[in-house]
């Protein structure tokens, strides 16, 4: 009994050092956005501002000119991009993943494993053939030349996701819905995809993570400011040659986080429900 007890206090304090570890970045983070200039580098710190201000959001959100920071269209060219690559994402992962869920053909478990292996390709092997590419078809410093990109690495990590979920579907669904006069795409759309919308929505956020976190392909092929999006765009504007201003900084990595964190929020029960739809196939 006394061991048992001794286990769980040990699990608790794990639980309760790895909670600090993930929140603390986030609490400093917030915290260091409220802090006016001359709170940032006291020693020993401040865990709460003395005199909290709003002044970097201001600079972030208001004074664009003044600051050299183009935040809103950062934020509009992020959102159309992530948009797209959603989008492109499930239209054509959805069909490949059924059609490797339920169809088999020479080659299939081939093709399977090299999908999987394309993930295992670092971003920056890719970075000089897509930026040849992009300038010799005219197309850097457009969103296609990060959609494009995006979709080499959301593509396949969400094929195999939705394979899963396709697995875990009985065919006879498809079968009765065939009797009843169903074509085959019919089935899979009417009666199968419904069924794993969950994961569908899983899918739709981790694509979504995925590019709106992104930074060295938006980097290298976006070079002008107003196609940039908001982790170059922050980045460029904030870290300096002799100065990083960490308050506005800061302030925008917060205006940045709230879009995931509403995501998560209105949907962590489709998430959850998605992540875990797949695991057991029947």
């Amino acid at each position: 009994m006394i061991a048992g007890r001794s286990y769980r206090y040990v699990i608790l304090g794990v639980v309760i050092l790895a909670l600090f570890i993930t929140l603390f970045p986030i609490y400093w983070m917030v915290l260091t956005s409220f802090k006016p200039r001359v709170e940032l580098f006291k020693l020993p710190p401040d865990w709460i501002p003395e005199t909290p201000t709003l002044k970097n959001y201001y600079d972030v959100l208001l004074s664009v000119k003044a600051e050299r920071l183009n935040f809103i269209t950062y934020f509009k060219n992020s959102v159309v991009v992530c948009s797209a690559v959603v989008a492109l994402t499930l239209i054509l992962a959805i069909p490949a993943a059924y059609s490797f869920s339920r169809f088999r053909f020479g080659g299939r478990r081939t093709v399977l494993n090299l999908v999987l292996v394309s993930q295992m390709l670092p971003i920056v092997m890719l970075l000089i053939p897509f930026y040849v590419t992009f300038r010799k078809l005219g197309l850097l410093n457009t969103y296609v030349s990060v959609i494009v990109p995006y979709l080499v690495f959301t593509l396949p990590f969400s094929m195999w996701m939705l394979k899963g979920y396709f697995d875990a579907i009985p065919t006879e669904l498809e079968d009765a819905a065939m009797v009843d006069g169903c074509t085959k795409l019919q089935a899979m759309s009417k009666v199968v995809l419904p069924n794993i919308s969950p994961g569908v929505i899983a899918t739709s956020i981790v694509a979504f993570m995925m590019a709106w976190d992104e930074f060295i392909i938006a980097l290298t092929l976006l070079a002008r400011d107003e196609m940039r999006t908001l982790p170059p765009g922050i980045v460029l504007s904030f870290v300096g040659e002799f100065e990083i201003r960490w308050g506005p900084m800061m302030a925008a990595s917060v205006i940045v986080s709230l879009p995931v964190m509403l995501i998560f929020a209105f949907l962590h029960k489709h998430l959850i429900a998605g992540l875990t739809a797949g695991a057991v196939k029947g």
